[in-house]
């Protein structure tokens, strides 16, 4: 099947209620375009330069979101567009946002990535470090970025139920938090591999790359 195809697919498939966010890390801009060209307006890459030089090449009605590891000193180079980082993991990183931010005089909005995966490679913040950071007045005073949400990722296994277990922990911190900080409209779970799980418990928004552009060119 082709980007387009997939794509239909894919949508044909959604709840209302759920975005999906073409992951296009090391797709060529043709491919991108095949995917806009078929209506989609939001892309997830991973590495901020990447996104950048995509982004000067292609229409600006896109929706541009980070969804990997973020570098403090990386933040510079997508502030004037980025739509949502997914994965912010330290009040640092949250400092360094607001500040570019405000350079280019936009709030921009992020989700806390919050780690419920076993592996040790996986980034994140736990419940705990999540609360005091939403609670700190330092944070609350931040004026140029917005925390819509949380992000997390699951263990990298064949294992449903984990998986499955994985995903309703997040989504009762989700539901948690959504009581107090009613901002909080976005829960970023699942990929190729595990979106019908993260579906069913809970997710509004999966990052999707190999199941619509197929495998990565590394």
């Amino acid at each position: 099947m082709t980007i387009s195809e997939n794509l239909k697919h894919f949508n044909s498939k959604l709840p209302t209620n759920v975005t999906l966010v073409a992951v296009t890390k090391t797709k060529p801009v043709s491919d991108l375009m095949e995917a806009y060209n078929a209506g989609h307006r939001v892309f997830g890459e991973n590495k901020v330069q990447e996104m950048e030089q995509k982004w000067q090449e292609m229409p600006k009605d896109i929706q541009w979101h980070m969804i990997g590891h973020v570098q403090r000193n990386k933040v510079k180079y997508m502030a004037p567009f980025v739509s949502l980082i997914h994965a912010v993991d330290s009040d640092k990183l949250l400092k360094e946002i607001n500040k570019e931010a405000g350079k280019n005089d936009r709030i921009i909005n992020c989700l806390l990535q919050i780690k419920i995966a076993e592996e040790e490679s996986k980034f994140g913040m736990s419940e705990e470090d999540a609360t005091n950071l939403l609670d700190s007045e330092e944070i609350k005073n931040l004026k140029n970025v917005s925390i819509v949400g949380l992000m997390g990722m699951a263990t990298f296994t064949d294992n449903e139920q984990q998986i499955s277990e994985e995903f309703k922990k997040l989504k009762n911190t989700f539901d948690h938090f959504k009581e107090k900080y009613n901002q909080f409209t976005i829960l970023s779970m699942g990929m190729s591999g595990d979106y019908k799980i993260a579906i069913t418990n809970g997710s509004t928004m999966i990052r999707v790359g190999s199941a619509i552009f197929g495998e990565r060119n590394y």
